[in-house]
């Protein structure tokens, strides 16, 4: 029996056209795809920002199956299962001093709305109600909740939602394609007057009323926009001078993409929370959380004894067989060296990506740990349109990307070997070359 495609209604996707030409993937192994028929496909993405450890790692498989003849699930409203607080110590373990609180929950969209009603407890705990004001950035994402797609800053979901929920205002992108187009790693100049606007918007809302500001260490799905040197150090001196919150949104960075567990312990600034998501599990089971100062945590903490302290969760928090994977994938970083295979192939991809600057149609190439973002020229029939036929073309190619408007992503596991990132990124240099030979441009 052939199924139908209709009935499944896929999320950010071109429904329609996909529909008339599907890309399908049916099984997978280490870093490779493979289609119905057999043709292999490279997983340039890490599945989607994920897959660091390879697609169907042993270890995690088995913890998995193990779960399942022990608990196959368990409530985490006012009932536990020790995989769940085991998960947290450890996770806790690995963030910065005093970072030790950690809320699970099941998505990185999740997790951002978990950390912005966080904050607006604390705020409303300390006697500081008033503060319910977000600053977020330009070309930010923070998934898809109200909640984050009012901090965030894509055009395309505030154009299809409005501006959220809560109130907001956002602080610009980093990119500035005039001086960055072909930078390796962090930009070197501009960072503090960058995150001087913040200034400028405290003076706007006030202090008294903003209850945090969330950025992304580098914007990751749109484009792998990667902030100047100064620029973060600059917003956590001015939250720590205006006594604001600041969020870090580690969904993509967190757990190793950046050659540290987090991010912010490779750019050396300590946020009051941490979100995470995506490769905490491998990708093999959903689960995501905040990691919350303890000072924040304990602060709400407070009222009846008998009643929740913080009205806020998920039927899934905390699922046991997602914490079983977690586990076995946090034993798999450390055991077998992950992150600093990260560190080790960083440079060397670094190199690889930017070879791609050569390319007729290539605008800007950008990179920061094993996070690289190749830049297109445009259509002039329409934004992303070059971005999806370049897409589409390397899967044609061989190699699984995405394309947020323009611009390829490249993210690969971190198990890859140099072999395999040269291989992945000449299949995307035959992709770009596709597309420009056809359109003549």
């Amino acid at each position: 029996m052939t199924t139908s495609l209709d009935a499944f209604w896929m999320p950010f996707t071109p429904n329609r056209q996909f529909k008339e030409a599907p890309r399908i993937v049916n099984t997978a192994n280490g870093i490779r795809y493979r289609t119905e028929h057999g043709r292999e496909i490279l997983d340039g993405t890490s599945g989607l920002w994920c897959v660091g450890a390879g697609h169907r790692h042993p270890r995690i498989t088995e913890a998995m199956k193990r779960q399942l003849d022990q608990l196959d699930y368990a409530s985490s409203f006012q009932v536990g299962h020790p995989g769940a607080f085991k998960l947290a110590e450890r996770i806790g373990d690995l963030a910065p001093t005093r970072m030790d609180r950690v809320f699970l929950v099941n998505s990185g969209s999740e997790a951002v709305d978990t950390a912005l009603k966080v904050a607006l407890a604390h705020a409303r705990a300390t006697g500081q109600g008033q503060k319910n004001l977000f600053i977020g950035r330009e070309r930010g994402f923070h998934g898809v909740g109200f909640g984050g797609i009012s901090v965030g800053g894509m055009t395309n979901n505030r154009r299809a939602f409005g501006g959220g929920m809560l109130r907001t205002d956002h602080l610009r992108s980093t990119w500035d394609p005039q001086t960055q187009a072909f930078v390796r790693g962090q930009p070197l100049t501009g960072g503090a007057e960058m995150a001087n606007e913040l200034e400028r918007l405290i003076e706007l809302h006030d202090a008294s009323n903003i209850a945090g500001v969330i950025v992304e260490p580098f914007a990751g799905s749109t484009g792998v926009l990667v902030p100047p040197v100064g620029y973060l150090e600059r917003l956590r001196e001015i939250c720590n001078r205006h006594g604001l919150l600041l969020i870090f949104d580690e969904v993509i960075t967190g757990f190793g993409r950046v050659g540290e567990v987090f991010a912010c312990q490779s750019l050396d600034v300590v946020p009051d929370m941490i979100v995470f998501a995506k490769t905490i599990t491998n990708g093999a089971a959903p689960l995501g959380g905040v990691i919350v100062q303890r000072e924040i945590h304990d602060s709400i903490m407070e009222g009846p004894r008998h009643l929740s302290e913080l009205m806020h969760g998920y039927t899934c928090s905390g699922h046991p067989l997602s914490c079983a994977a977690s586990l076995a994938m946090l034993d798999v970083l450390a055991e077998e060296q992950l992150i600093e295979r990260v560190r080790f192939l960083s440079p060397r991809f670094e190199s690889l990506v930017h070879e791609l600057a050569n390319l007729p149609g290539v605008v800007s190439v950008r990179n920061f740990g094993l996070a690289a973002g190749i830049e297109l020229l445009g259509d002039t029939e329409g934004v992303g349109l070059r971005g999806a036929k370049a897409q589409a073309a390397a899967f044609d190619r061989g190699i699984l990307t995405r394309a947020p408007g323009d611009t390829l992503i490249l993210a690969p596991p971190f198990i890859s070997s140099a072999e395999d990132l040269a291989e992945m990124v000449d299949r995307l240099r035959l992709a770009i070359e596709d597309v420009f030979q056809k359109s003549g441009k």
